[in-house]
Formats: C-alpha cells, sequence, structure tokens
C-alpha cells in the first residue's frame, strides 16, 4: 500500500466519525470514503502548495479534487456533503496535509 494512504489510514481513520474504535472504516459497500478514493489526488494538491495558510490548501483541494472530481457544483461551489459536514476529506482536511507532510519530512530524514 502507498506510504501516504497507510499513513492517512492510520491518522484520519483513527478519528473519522465514519470508523469505528479501532479506526475501521464502517461506510457501506456502496459509500466511499473520499480520502481513500482520491489520496493519490490529495497528495499531488498538498505538494502543490507551499504556504502557512490553510485557505491556500483548500482552495487547491476545491478546484484540482472537488470541482473535477467529486460532487462539488463549480458555478455555485456547492457540495451537498460538505454542507452536511459528511465528507471526511473536508472534515479532516488539516489533519491530512500535516500527515502528508510528515510523511514528507520522515522520508527527507532516512534518506
Amino acid at each position: 500500500m502507498n506510504k501516504y494512504l497507510t499513513a492517512l489510514k492510520n491518522k484520519v481513520c483513527s478519528v473519522c466519525v465514519d470508523s469505528d474504535h479501532d479506526g475501521i472504516c464502517r461506510l457501506s459497500e456502496h459509500e466511499v470514503c473520499a480520502v481513500e478514493k482520491y489520496h493519490s489526488q490529495i497528495v499531488e494538491v498538498v505538494h502543490s502548495v507551499d504556504s502557512e495558510d490553510l485557505q491556500e490548501y483548500i482552495s487547491a483541494l476545491r478546484k484540482n479534487i472537488c470541482t473535477l472530481h467529486c460532487r462539488m457544483n463549480e458555478e455555485n461551489n456547492y457540495c451537498y456533503l460538505r454542507e452536511d459536514a459528511n465528507c471526511a476529506l473536508d472534515r479532516h482536511f488539516p489533519l491530512i496535509i500535516e500527515t502528508i507532510q510528515q510523511v514528507d519530512k520522515y522520508d527527507l530524514s532516512v534518506q
């Protein structure tokens, strides 16, 4: 499994409301976790931004994942999952950024 996905599952799934107390996802077979589904694109988004401003990361997320791959309506910037606080990607994005940056930092220290 990809090092980023492994780290994201360890950090995000353990606190996600869609997981049980062991961090195992409880979404039904008809639901898909955006963090897992788009993890490669999420890593690209995080790597594309170099800023202390969380809003810059969020803007890149909306532009490159939400509007292109997910359910967000680009015309009015509306996503029913996000509005209902039902998108794990949106709900945990600061932790996701931190996790990806920690993986990168660890990789640099190993080299």
